[in-house]
């Protein structure tokens, strides 16, 4: 929509702006926000949760987060050993989720229903995150894909692509972890851009937006990413 102005312009008179499936990128949600004239509500979900977690159309709608629990849901972070963590904004962690409207399981299959639940019955998304003091909750993204462990730091990919869409001639951004013998992993950015831009300059900027333990140590130039059906990035294709 961002890319089409007119289209985007013409949802001025739209009552609400929803966006859901994937955490939204910061540049996205500011610029559909400049364009429109109003942010769009962001909120979380999965098949087995319904909506969990959501900003409120009456409410306040902060880039870059997915607002707090709805009424009925509890959510939690958790270490890899199931410990919980603390809700500081800053640490990343499995996030965790309980409440009544919880799927009862997966069709004839007890085992993987089995599995993904932890004690006391809270269910284990998948998924990686952010709490903030205030209960704000910042999605990361897959703990099988965007959870980096570099260096002993726990970095969320989110993060590091939203630095790099910041940047003027990066048009997309994706990130990953890979194999490395000192580090564990390194962070390997993969970016199409608008217009020429040096892989120094990238890492570079990364690193004078974000930690410098955060920043890309490679970056690879793509005309585009490999995308499914839905407009995902497949980044176990990378």
């Amino acid at each position: 929509m961002c890319a089409d102005e007119p289209s985007a312009r013409a949802l001025s008179g739209a009552r609400l702006l929803v966006s859901g499936s994937a955490p939204l990128p910061v540049p996205v949600f500011e610029r559909l926000t400049a364009l429109a004239g109003q942010p769009p509500v962001e909120r979380y979900g999965m098949t087995e949760t319904l909506i969990t977690v959501s900003t409120r159309a009456d409410g306040e709608r902060r880039p870059g987060y997915v607002g707090l629990p709805v009424h009925g849901v509890q959510t939690r972070l958790v270490d890899d050993t199931g410990a919980p963590l603390a809700a500081d904004g800053e640490t990343v962690g499995g996030l965790q989720v309980r409440g009544t409207q919880l799927f009862a399981g997966y069709l004839g299959r007890p085992d993987a229903t089995a599995e993904s639940y932890a004690a006391d019955d809270w269910f284990r998304t998948g998924d990686v995150a952010t709490v903030g003091p205030d209960g704000w909750h910042r999605i990361v993204g897959r703990a099988s894909t965007d959870l980096i462990k570099t260096g002993g730091y726990r970095v969320g990919a989110g993060e590091v692509e939203n630095a790099l869409l910041a940047h003027p001639a990066v048009a997309e951004a994706a990130v990953i972890g890979a194999p490395h013998d000192d580090l564990g992993e390194e962070i390997v950015a993969y970016v199409v851009t608008r217009e020429p831009v040096t892989e120094k300059v990238l890492i570079d900027f990364v690193a004078g937006h974000l930690s410098v333990h955060k920043r890309p140590r490679r970056v690879h130039l793509l005309n585009s990413l490999p995308r499914n059906a839905m407009g995902k990035v497949q980044k176990k294709l990378l």
